[in-house]
């Protein structure tokens, strides 16, 4: 017999099968999606097998396959179906797909490590009679005899929790052994006192109608800020159960999994798995044990746990829908929403978009009919709306506020008398965002990007936070020596020290992506703030959406304007979405709500629709701008980067790329560009790009692999072709 396998290398140029011969040994054993390990030129690498065949009719002599790496993780039917979809959507090497499925410690390298946990016990190694026999003869009673009484009584016991000679002397004497048991680092166990809130009317009404469709239907679940969208996924998830079947959840940050992840658990206990980037290798092999097994019945997880192995799919329900990070930027860059729709037609089950701003495609599409629209339009209990104040800044600077407004402070000050809590958002890192000198004019900049280097004073360094450069910043200016540096703009750590100057009795925290680069840092600080040990959380857009704080009464936003001069069409989208969500945490539970919008452009009319609630106007503003300049959901996209390290290769290849595409698509189709990229120069390599905007061309795909191909062997150039760009 006979495997095509697919190797471990991810380049596109040996992106295909090689053919080994099954010894003997291994015939009965290996199936079709297993890991195994082959000898590839003069190595011995892993693959995966993708086809088992009989015939084998070219005339070479084979090698043969030397072992299965893995005989429990297999790649089920579907995973490799996903596969294939995955390199026809996004041009990637079909190894590439299949990489992306697995966690960092299955991946398919060649890789020794032993990622079982295991827990040492003591059992006894004769019967019990026999062990009672040998007590009755002892004259005294010792820790020997203590640890054997134990033993009768439990049947084993954690050696870790008896001294070592007392263990030693036994096992030495043969009436106790040890024994290893393989354990999960993650064990939960449900709430059995745990008080279901009983749905009110809308919930019900949503979770009546998806739980009745027996087919695969898309549903958006359209739910403002604190209106019970996760109740009612929570009894979807239930009854899903109920029908022996399992359930996906997704959410966007793993700042919000662990709210999300602990409501879960009170529910559905040990039939819960996690998954996502926090988790450490153990921790995440565990999770994926417990999925292969069939011993949990919900996978709960950020992006990449669309791709976990659960059988019988019942439900998948991705929360915050609208939210960027369910799009990879690097290869393979798929949509974790479209991989769930592909899943749902497998097993022809239900897939649930949720969100309070929901994108203008997803909208636009329910509004037309493709997905099932329902609403939420209240909030879920006595929580009610905040109300929204907007406060000009211009005016403030005139009065020597240049960073809180005086009705910003008065409220926090108000907010501490009345042992309430606040957020502060502000959606930039560090301490300031360039340093220059008023000397000579020297700025401190990236030397591998052209970009501005963020000072971050806690560390006393400056840091390119595209490519890691990290530099330490001098006391004077390393262009012209003279002591003139100035720090502009601003960044989370100078409104926490700012913060702390003015209102010193505050108990502020910051959550950034600075603060939370230790393990279990998301959890702590949410779950410090959520038990009041903090006045005030401080932090970037990670804290704007899904977070449930009862005695959050107060939202402050700083330079609530500043993501509307981002020169990308959705910036006004990602702008009245992080408002409104970031909003959304004040008032929710019977406290009223406030929110406290700082901005230079208080007439903006995205801002007023914010301040207003009012998601409908916004929406048909946007849709009437995305008609007017051909974007989606009018227009689909593609966009092409071009990259090298050569200024003048990179712009010699997107012209002969554009005059290829111009020549090639259909007519009807607009090709903007070559330009450069947003970010023009990144790690030393200079990027052109290329715009495709289109309706219907039934050439372009083809189009497209071509131009992948024909890039596949040129060394000084790299071609990036994303479908469906989330930016441009």
């Amino acid at each position: 017999m006979y495997a095509e396998v697919l190797i471990e290398y991810p380049t596109k140029k040996i992106d295909k099968y090689f053919t080994y011969k099954i010894s003997e040994h291994l015939i009965n054993i290996i199936n079709v999606g297993m890991k195994v390990k082959v000898p590839f030129g003069s190595k011995v690498i892993n693959g995966f097998v993708m086809q088992i065949k009989n015939i084998y009719n070219e005339e070479y002599e084979l090698k043969e396959i030397i072992d299965v790496v893995d005989r429990e993780l297999i790649l089920n039917d579907e995973l490799m179906r996903l596969g294939h979809y995955l390199q026809e959507k996004t041009l990637c090497p079909l190894i590439s797909a299949y990489q992306t499925m697995l966690p960092s410690s299955l991946k398919i390298k060649d890789n020794n490590t032993d990622y079982n946990y295991y827990k040492t016990y003591l059992v006894l190694n004769k019967s019990k009679d026999e062990i009672n026999e040998y007590l009755k003869i002892q004259k005294k009673e010792t820790k020997q005899t203590l640890l054997l009484k134990e033993l009768i009584n439990t049947d084993k016991v954690l050696k870790k929790d008896y001294a070592s000679y007392v263990v030693k002397a036994l096992i030495e004497k043969e009436l106790i052994k040890e024994v290893k048991e393989q354990e999960y680092r993650i064990n939960k166990k449900s709430n059995i006192n745990l008080v279901k809130n009983k749905l009110n009317e809308e919930q019900l009404n949503a979770f009546n109608t998806i739980k009745n469709t027996q087919n695969n239907t898309t549903f958006l679940l359209e739910g403002i800020t604190g209106s019970g969208k996760t109740e009612v996924y929570l009894n979807l998830i239930e009854d899903v159960i109920k029908k022996g079947k399992t359930a996906i959840m997704l959410v966007p940050e793993i700042s919000l999994t662990m709210q999300v992840v602990d409501r879960f658990y009170e529910w559905f206990g040990e039939n819960v798995a996690i998954f996502h980037s926090a988790l450490s290798s153990g921790e995440k092999y565990d999770e994926y044990l417990k999925i292969i097994r069939g011993e949990v019945k919900v996978v709960v997880g950020t992006r990449s746990a669309i791709f976990t192995p659960l059988k019988n799919i019942g439900i998948i329900i991705i929360d915050e829908e609208h939210s960027d990070t369910y799009k990879q930027d690097n290869m393979p860059r798929y949509n974790a929403i479209d991989i769930a729709k592909v899943r749902c037609e497998y097993h022809n089950c239900p897939l649930v978009l949720g969100s309070a701003t929901p994108t203008l495609e997803t909208r636009a599409r329910a509004i037309k009919g493709v997905y099932k629209h329902l609403h939420l339009t209240k909030r879920a209990g006595e929580g009610t709306l905040p109300t929204v104040k907007i406060i000009d800044m211009v005016s403030e600077i005139k009065k020597g506020n240049f960073i809180f407004s005086d009705e910003l402070i008065e409220n926090l000050n108000n907010i501490l008398n009345n042992h309430m809590q606040a957020i502060i958002l502000l959606n930039r890192r560090g301490y300031s965002t360039t340093i220059n000198c008023s000397n000579c004019g020297f700025t401190y900049k990236c030397p591998n990007c052209d970009i501005t280097l963020t000072y971050h004073k806690s560390t006393n360094n400056l840091r390119c936070h595209y490519c890691g450069y990290t530099t330490f910043k001098e006391e004077k200016c390393p262009n012209c020596g003279e002591d003139g540096l100035n720090y502009l703009g601003l960044g989370t750590e100078k409104v926490e020290a700012e913060l702390k100057k003015i209102i010193p009795d505050a108990r502020v925290i910051r959550m950034d992506q600075d603060t939370t680069t230790k393990k279990g840092a998301h959890e702590r600080i949410i779950e410090s703030f959520k038990n009041h040990e903090y006045d005030i959380l401080l932090g970037t857009q990670m804290i704007s959406k899904g977070l449930d704080f009862p005695f959050v009464t107060l939202v402050g936003i700083i330079n609530a304007d500043n993501s509307l001069n981002i020169p990308d069409f959705r910036s006004n989208e990602k702008t009245f979405s992080l408002l409104y969500q970031a909003s959304g945490r004040a008032g929710r539970s019977s406290y009223p709500g406030s929110v406290i919008l700082q901005t230079y452009n208080p007439d903006n009319y995205v801002l007023n629709c914010v301040k207003n609630n009012d998601f409908n106007s916004f929406y048909n503003y946007e849709m009437n701008i995305r008609k007017i300049l051909k974007y989606p959901p009018y227009y689909y996209l593609v966009s092409l980067k071009i990259v090298s390290s050569d200024y003048k290769t990179s712009l010699e290849h997107a012209t002969k790329i554009c005059n290829y595409l111009k020549n090639n698509i259909a007519e009807e189709s607009i090709i903007l560009g070559p330009t450069t990229a947003n970010l023009f120069k990144l790690n030393n390599n200079y990027r052109f790009q290329i715009v495709i905007k289109y309706r219907f061309d039934n050439k372009l795909m083809h189009i497209l692999k071509e131009l992948d191909n024909i890039y596949l062997n040129e060394n000084k150039v790299n071609l990036e072709i994303d479908i469906d760009p989330l930016h441009i």
